[in-house]
């Protein structure tokens, strides 16, 4: 807990659950795995107890780095769209392997989904699930080349369990099978072949 926090008390608990607008103002909590802070009347799903942090003012919540959450506005002024598709980018790297959907990025970015889907594309120019099975595709390309693990080992670990899916997916954006990609790779290794252009994938 560091200088500026408060001890969450049980009111404090109970106006984040209920969304009491009688407390904002009087203090600001912050949600530990999501590093987004809100007002206590914010409409998101409440966090676990044990992952708040709670701020006398936005302020503090601001200077231990907590970005202001799109909802709720707690700072009163808008967060910037292009930092709030920053950090869904960042959370989309970090979590592509878990069952991610719209609706479930929305939740941990606190806006809506519409809002998020709308907003992704134009920014980032593809849709929030576009950039998810980017992600998930390089990442899979990356094991295909580095490790012995088999396709369905692969397509597991990057969130695409379903083998069948994982390979037809595979093969429309790349145009070959996992396995004929690994294949491929491996024989470009073996002829000195892999600098052009794709050995940073």
């Amino acid at each position: 807990m560091g200088t500026s926090d408060l001890s969450i008390t049980d009111d404090m608990w109970r106006a984040i659950v209920e969304n009491d607008k009688s407390y904002d103002g009087v203090f600001w909590y912050a949600v530990k795995t999501t590093g987004i802070f809100c007002r206590p009347s914010c409409k998101s799903r409440p966090p676990k107890r044990e992952n708040i942090r709670v701020f006398k003012t936005a302020e503090q919540a601001l200077a231990e780095q907590f970005r202001p959450c799109k909802r709720c506005k707690p700072t009163g002024q808008h967060l910037p769209d292009h930092e709030w598709i920053a950090w869904v980018t960042e959370y989309v790297n970090s979590h592509y392997m878990e069952n991610l959907t719209l609706h479930i990025l929305a939740e941990m970015s606190h806006g809506s989904p519409y809002h998020l889907h709308r907003t992704f594309k134009r920014i980032m120019h593809i849709t929030p699930m576009e950039y998810i099975q980017q992600t998930r595709l390089a990442q899979a390309r990356k094991q295909l080349i580095g490790t012995d693990k088999s396709v369905a080992e692969v397509g597991k670990s990057v969130g695409l369990s379903n083998t069948p899916y994982f390979i037809t997916l595979f093969k429309k954006n790349m145009g070959c099978t996992p396995m004929q990609y690994r294949q491929l790779k491996s024989q470009e290794a073996q002829n000195g072949g892999i600098q052009h252009g794709k050995s940073n994938e």
